[in-house]
C-alpha cells in the first residue's frame, strides 16, 4: 500500500482497517505516514520522501524520492505481495505501477489520480498498468470507463470521518485553546489554511499574513480574529517562524494544533489552499475563499496542461463558481480581503455558499467508501489466489 501525501495516508489507514475486517489477519507494508503506521501498515518508506509540489520542487527532491522508490521495489521483490494498492500521487504511483505489472502483481488504484484535469495523455498508462481503478467522485467513473480502464465508484471517505460529523471541542474549549476571545460580538473569526506541505506554506503564507494584517486595519471597530490550524504534517515552531518572517504582528494570527476541523466549525469564514481541505471545509459548512500559488516556472507549464474550468474540487462538483478562486497572480492580499469582507458582511452570500455545499455533499456518495474499496481489493486478492491454485 503506497501513499505519497497526507490525505492518502488517512485514506490508506482507513482502507487497511477495512481490509482486516474483510480478510482477517493480513500483512500490509509500503509507503505512508503516521496514520497508516497506527493502522498497522509497515512503512518501509515515508510519504515525506515523495511530498513535492510543482516542477522546480520535484527537481530538488528527486534524489531522496529515487532512493525511497527503489527501497519500495526491493521490499516488493522480497515479500512478493498478492496485490498492490496505490493511493493518489500519480507522479509516484504510475511509475510504481509500471514496475509492478511485469512482476505479476495485481494493481488497484484507490483515489483515482486527477489526470483527467491535466496530463490526460497518461490515460493510456492506466489502461496498461492498473487492474482496477477505485474512484471517489461520481463523474470519474464514466471518464475511466470511456478510456477502457476497469473502474468502480466507491464514494468519498471524508463522509465517514468523525471530525467532519461533529466537533471535538466546544466553542469555549476551542477559543480557550487557541487564545481567542469567544464573544461573537467582539468580532468575527477567520481561519487561514495555507496547505499541509512546507512548500505550500512557503508560497501561500505570505499572502495570507498580509491579507490578515490589512483586514484587521480596515475594520478597527470590529476586531477580526485569525486562527491558523497546524496541519499534522507541519511543525508549529516552523510556522511560528514563518509568521515572523512574513512580518505578522505578534498575536495577529493564533496557531492551534490538532483542531483544524474545530477551527473551521467555529470560523465565520476561511481562506483555504486548494486541495482536499476545500472539501473538508465545504462538508463542515464554513464559507471560504480558495487560494493557491506555486513557483512561477511551475505555473508557466501548468497553464498549457490544465483542462478544467475550475481549480477547486468544490467548484468542479458544484458545476459553478460556488467559491472564489484566487490562483497565482490573482492571489493578492487585496483580492483576499475583498472576498473575505464580502462573506463577513453579506449573510445571503454565506447562505448561498452553504446551500451549494449541500449539493456538493450529495455528490460524494452515501458513506462507507473504505468498506467498499476493501471489498474490491479483497475480491481481486481472492481471484488471484484462486488463479494461482
Amino acid at each position: 500500500m503506497v501513499a505519497g501525501e497526507r490525505s492518502g495516508d488517512l485514506h490508506g489507514a482507513e482502507l487497511a482497517s477495512a481490509l482486516r475486517e474483510e480478510l482477517g489477519p493480513i500483512e500490509i507494508f509500503g509507503c505512508g505516514g503516521d496514520a497508516m503506521r497506527q493502522a498497522g501498515v509497515q512503512t518501509v518508506a515515508d510519504l515525506r520522501d515523495f511530498a513535492m509540489v510543482g516542477i522546480t520542487e520535484v527537481v530538488s527532491g528527486l534524489p531522496r524520492a529515487r532512493r525511497a522508490f527503489h527501497t519500495l521495489l526491493a521490499e516488493v521483490d522480497r515479500r512478493r505481495p498478492e496485490a498492490a494498492v496505490l493511493i493518489d500521487s500519480s507522479s509516484l504511483n504510475l511509475r510504481l505501477a509500471k514496475r509492478l505489472k511485469p512482476r505479476g502483481i495485481s494493481v488497484v488504484y484507490y483515489v483515482s489520480p486527477q489526470i483527467w484535469a491535466w496530463k490526460k495523455w497518461r490515460m493510456r498508462h492506466l489502461r496498461s498498468r492498473v487492474d482496477k481503478m477505485l474512484c471517489l467522485f461520481d463523474f470519474e467513473e464514466e471518464i475511466y470507463r470511456r478510456a477502457g480502464v476497469p473502474v468502480e465508484y466507491v464514494g468519498h471517505p471524508l463522509l465517514d470521518r468523525p471530525e467532519i460529523a461533529g466537533p471535538r471541542l466546544s466553542r469555549h474549549e476551542f477559543f480557550a485553546e487557541a487564545g481567542l476571545d469567544p464573544d461573537p460580538d467582539r468580532g468575527p473569526l477567520v481561519a487561514l489554511l495555507p496547505g499541509s506541505r512546507e512548500i505550500e506554506v512557503k508560497y501561500n503564507l505570505p499572502g495570507l499574513v498580509e491579507a490578515a494584517r490589512r483586514l484587521r486595519e480596515r475594520r478597527p471597530a470590529q476586531r477580526v480574529q485569525f486562527v491558523l490550524p497546524v496541519a499534522a504534517t507541519l511543525q508549529a515552531a516552523r510556522l511560528e517562524a514563518g509568521l515572523r518572517a512574513c512580518g505578522a504582528p505578534p498575536g495577529l494570527i493564533r496557531l492551534v494544533s490538532h483542531a483544524t476541523h474545530d477551527a473551521l466549525r467555529q470560523a465565520d469564514a476561511a481562506v483555504v489552499a486548494s486541495g482536499t481541505a476545500t472539501l473538508e471545509t465545504a462538508l463542515i459548512g464554513c464559507p471560504m475563499v480558495v487560494v493557491y500559488r506555486v513557483a512561477s516556472s511551475t505555473a508557466f507549464f501548468a497553464r498549457f496542461m490544465l483542462d478544467v474550468p475550475f481549480f477547486s474540487m468544490v467548484n468542479l462538483l458544484s458545476g459553478e463558481r460556488l467559491v472564489p478562486e484566487l490562483i497565482q497572480k490573482d492571489f493578492t492580499p487585496e483580492r483576499v480581503v475583498a472576498e473575505v469582507e464580502r462573506l463577513l458582511d453579506e449573510p445571503e452570500a454565506r447562505e448561498r455558499m452553504r446551500a451549494g455545499f449541500e449539493r456538493v455533499r450529495a455528490r460524494l456518495g452515501a458513506g462507507g467508501a473504505a468498506r467498499r474499496a476493501a471489498c474490491a481489493v479483497a475480491q481481486m486478492i481472492r481471484l488471484g489466489v484462486e488463479s494461482a491454485a
